[in-house]
C-alpha cells in the first residue's frame, strides 16, 4: 500500500491559464498597492523636519518615572501586540480587534509561508536542480493547517463582533454628526458606507476562506489526515450533510476560490486610499508618538508664526491624520463638544485629513465627507485657520489632553491645535477678553492687570513672616500663579498654605513682585512671544533666589515649569502642593485628626492627565479622616472643568453648558456635601458652577488645603 502523502495541490483544480491569470492580477494589485503607498510617503516627505527630528534615536529609551519620555519601540511594540491602546477604555472592543489583529496576522504568515515553499523555494529548486522541493507536507502541513485554522476562526469572531456593534450600536461616539454644521449643510454617506464595505470586505475574505477549505476536503473525499485541518473539517462535513458530493463540492470550489481571491486581491488595492490603510499607519503612528509633544509643546516652524501652509505639518502630524480610524472616542470624551462648542477632535482630524488628500490629489474612496458648497477641507484659497478649521473650532479647545489620552492609535490633536491658533493670535483674530488679558499679561505680568507690586499683598494681615527667596536662603520657592495671588476668592486659601507650612517647619520663600504668569495657557492660546518673554522675566527671578526646589499653587504653572522650562534653563525639581503636603504626612511631620466627611475629588487636567499626579491629593485627603467617593470621570478620564487652553479668558456664553456645571452635577449625583479641589481655576470655575447649577446650598467647594488645615492638629490656625 502507497503511503498517503499529507499535504495538498496549490492551485488544485485550477487550469494553467487560470494559474497566469492569478499571477497578472496579483501583480497589478501589488502595483497599486505600492503605488498608493508610495503616494502616502512622498506627502510625509513633503511635511517640514522639526528641529531634533530625531525620534528613531531616541526610541530605545523609555524611563518608566518620566511622564514625558517617549514610549520606545519596545514598549510600543507590546502596547500595539497586546492592543492595550484599544482595550484600556472598552475591554469588548479591544478584545474583538485583539482577536482580529492576531487573526489576520496568522493569515497574513499562513500565505506567507505558502508562498514561500510555492513561488519561492519550489521554483528556485526547479530551475537548479530540475527538481520541486517542499516543506509544505508531513508534520509541517499538519501543524500549519492546526495553528492558522484557529487563526481564521479567531479573526472571523472578532469580526462579527466588531460588525454587530458598528451595525447595532447605539453608542453616541459612532455617531458622525458633527459638532460643527456647516453653513450648506454636509453629507458623510460616503464615509458611512466605506466602515460597511470595509466590514463586509474583511467578513467575505474570511469567510470563504474557511468554505472552500471545506469544500477542497469534501471534494477530495475527506483524507484522515485533514483532520487537523479541524475547522476545514468540520466545514466540510456541514456540506456533506447538506447532500454536497465530492464532484459538487470540487466544482463549487472552483468559482468560489476566485470570489475568495479575487476579494482579497481587492482589499489590498483597495487599503491606501481606504479607512483600511490604519492597519498600516496607526501602527507605525503608535510607535513615533510622544507624549512630550503635549506637556512640551513644540516651537513654531522656523519663519513662521504656526501653521498657514501645507508644508508646515511635519511627517509625524501627516501620519496621524491617516492612521485616524474615526472611532469617536475624542468626539465622545470632549469638554468642547458636550458643552455645546462647534469642536470634535475627530472632526479637526478628517477635516485636515481631506484637506491634505485633496491638495495633493490623493482618492479617498467612500472616506470622505461632501458638501454642495466648498468650504471647510473642500475649501479653495483661504487661511488654513479660519477657511478650513473655523476660528470658533479652534478657540473651543480647553487642551485638556482628554482627546490624546483616549485615542488608541496615538493622534496628538493639541500641538496641532495650538499651532493653528498661533497663525490667528499673528493675526489678531481672538476673543476681546482673550486679546485684553494677554495685554494685561504682557504690560503687568499678570491676566489681572494689576500692578506687579501688589502680587504678595495676599501677605498683609499674616501673623507669620513670608520670606523673600531673593533675599535669603530656602528650600522650596512657592511659585503662586496668577489666581492664587490676585483672585478675592482665592487668597485666603493662600494664607491658609502658607500657615500650613510654617506649622509644619517647611522652610519657604516668594518671588514678590518679581514672579510673573508661567505662561502655560498663553503658550496653549498661540502667544508663542509672549510666552518667552515670560520665561525670561521668571528666569531671571530665579536666578536671584536662592532655593532648592519649586513647589506651585497651579497645575498649570507646574506643567511649564517642570516640562517647559527645562528647555530654558531650570533645573530644579519642581512639585505640586498636594505632593509636598502629602510628604509631610508620610514623613510624619504632622498629625491629622479624622474629619468623617464624604468628599469628592475633581482630578485637574493639568495635574492628572499631564503630569500624572493622581495618589499625592488622594492620600491628603485619605490622611485626613475623609470619605472618598470618586465620580464616574476620574484620574486620566476625568472631566475638564472647562478653563484651560486660555478659554478661562474667554466669552463662554455660547455653550449650552459649561463644562463645569456639567462636572458638579456629576459629582452631585453621588451626595456628596464637599467637592475637593487642587487647583486655583478650578476653584473658580467650581464655585461659579455650584451657582448655576443651583446647588450652594448642598455642596460646598473646598481645597485640599483647607480640609489639611482643618484637620491638622496642634497648629494655631485660623479656620479656614
Amino acid at each position: 500500500m502507497l503511503a498517503v502523502l499529507e499535504t495538498r495541490t496549490i492551485f488544485g483544480g485550477e487550469t494553467e491559464a487560470a494559474r497566469v491569470i492569478f499571477y497578472l492580477l496579483a501583480l497589478a494589485t501589488l502595483l497599486l498597492f505600492f503605488w498608493g503607498i508610495y503616494r502616502r510617503i512622498r506627502v510625509y516627505r513633503v511635511g517640514r523636519r522639526p528641529a531634533g527630528w530625531r525620534w528613531l534615536r531616541r526610541a530605545t529609551k523609555y524611563d518608566i518615572p518620566d511622564v514625558t519620555a517617549r514610549p520606545g519601540v519596545s514598549k510600543s511594540a507590546a502596547v500595539i501586540a497586546a492592543n492595550r491602546s484599544i482595550t484600556k477604555v472598552k475591554k469588548p472592543v479591544g478584545l474583538a480587534h485583539l482577536l482580529v489583529f492576531w487573526g489576520f496576522i496568522g493569515l497574513f504568515l499562513a500565505t506567507s509561508i505558502l508562498s514561500l515553499d510555492y513561488d519561492i523555494l519550489g521554483n528556485a529548486s526547479r530551475i537548479v536542480t530540475g527538481h520541486t522541493y517542499s516543506f509544505f507536507r508531513g508534520p509541517f502541513y499538519l501543524g500549519y493547517n492546526a495553528v492558522f485554522d484557529l487563526a481564521g476562526l479567531l479573526a472571523i469572531i472578532g469580526s462579527v463582533m466588531l460588525a454587530l456593534r458598528r451595525w447595532f450600536s447605539r453608542e453616541p461616539q459612532l455617531d458622525y454628526t458633527r459638532a460643527e454644521i456647516p453653513e450648506g449643510g454636509y453629507s458623510r454617506s460616503k464615509i458611512v458606507l466605506g466602515d460597511q464595505v470595509f466590514m463586509v470586505g474583511l467578513l467575505l475574505i474570511l469567510v470563504t476562506g474557511l468554505l472552500i477549505q471545506g469544500l477542497r476536503i469534501d471534494g477530495e473525499g475527506f483524507p484522515s489526515f485533514e483532520r487537523w485541518t479541524w475547522l476545514g473539517w468540520l466545514i466540510g462535513k456541514m456540506f456533506a450533510s447538506f447532500g454536497v458530493g465530492a464532484a459538487s463540492a470540487r466544482s463549487a470550489h472552483a468559482w468560489l476560490w476566485w470570489v475568495h481571491v479575487g476579494s482579497a486581491l481587492a482589499f489590498i488595492a483597495y487599503l491606501p486610499f481606504s479607512k483600511a490603510l490604519h492597519i498600516l499607519s496607526a501602527p507605525t503612528n503608535l510607535v513615533v508618538s510622544d507624549p512630550a509633544n503635549i506637556r512640551r509643546l513644540p516651537a513654531p516652524p522656523e519663519g513662521a508664526a504656526g501653521y498657514a501652509t501645507f508644508a508646515d505639518f511635519t511627517p509625524k502630524e501627516l501620519l496621524a491624520f491617516d492612521s485616524c480610524t474615526k472611532c469617536g472616542r475624542c468626539h465622545y470624551v470632549c469638554p468642547a463638544r458636550t458643552a455645546g462648542a462647534p469642536l470634535s477632535p475627530r472632526d479637526f482630524i478628517l477635516d485636515l485629513r481631506q484637506w491634505s488628500d485633496r491638495n495633493n490629489q490623493i482618492p479617498l474612496f467612500l472616506d470622505s465627507e461632501d458638501r454642495p458648497t466648498p468650504s471647510g477641507p473642500l475649501a479653495g484659497n483661504g487661511p488654513l485657520a479660519g477657511t478650513v478649521i473655523k476660528e470658533r473650532t479652534l478657540w473651543s479647545c480647553t487642551t485638556c489632553m482628554a482627546c490624546v489620552e483616549i485615542c488608541p492609535v496615538g493622534v496628538e490633536h493639541v500641538p496641532t491645535i495650538v499651532q493653528l491658533r498661533r497663525s490667528l493670535v499673528d493675526r489678531g483674530e481672538m476673543d476681546p477678553t482673550l486679546q485684553s488679558a494677554l495685554q494685561n499679561i504682557s504690560t503687568q505680568g499678570n491676566s489681572f492687570g494689576k500692578s506687579a507690586r501688589m502680587r504678595a499683598r495676599w501677605t498683609k494681615g499674616l501673623d507669620i513672616p513670608i520670606p523673600d527667596a531673593r533675599k535669603e536662603p530656602v528650600e522650596y520657592l512657592w511659585f503662586l500663579g496668577d489666581f492664587a495671588s490676585f483672585d478675592e476668592r482665592l487668597v485666603e486659601i493662600s494664607r491658609t498654605l502658607a500657615k500650613v507650612l510654617n506649622s509644619a517647619g517647611v522652610s519657604f520663600g516668594i518671588l514678590y513682585e518679581d514672579e510673573r504668569n508661567a505662561g502655560n495657557d498663553v503658550r496653549r492660546v498661540g502667544e508663542e512671544g509672549l510666552f518667552e518673554m515670560l520665561v525670561e522675566s521668571n528666569m531671571r527671578a530665579f536666578e536671584k533666589a536662592d532655593f532648592t526646589r519649586i513647589v506651585t499653587t497651579d497645575p498649570h504653572s507646574l506643567n511649564t515649569l517642570r516640562n517647559e522650562y527645562p528647555a530654558f534653563g531650570l533645573d530644579k525639581e519642581v512639585l505640586h502642593y498636594s505632593e509636598l503636603l502629602a510628604g509631610l504626612v508620610y514623613r510624619g511631620k504632622v498629625e491629622l485628626k479624622p474629619l468623617g466627611r464624604r468628599v469628592t475629588y475633581h482630578d485637574p487636567c493639568y495635574l492628572g492627565r499631564y503630569n500624572r499626579v493622581f495618589d499625592a491629593p488622594r492620600a491628603v485627603i485619605g490622611a485626613s479622616g475623609c470619605e472618598l467617593l470618586e465620580m464616574p470621570r476620574n484620574r486620566t478620564n476625568s472631566f475638564c472643568c472647562g478653563a484651560g487652553g486660555g478659554r478661562i479668558w474667554m466669552d463662554d456664553s455660547f455653550l449650552e453648558e459649561r463644562p463645569s456645571v456639567n462636572r458638579i452635577r456629576e459629582a452631585a449625583s453621588l451626595g456628596v456635601e464637599y467637592f475637593v479641589v487642587a487647583c486655583p481655576k478650578d476653584y473658580a470655575m467650581f464655585s461659579d458652577a455650584v451657582k448655576t447649577a443651583g446647588l450652594e446650598e448642598s455642596m460646598k467647594v473646598v481645597d485640599i488645603v483647607e480640609l489639611f488645615s482643618e484637620a491638622l492638629i496642634g497648629a494655631d490656625l485660623v479656620e479656614a
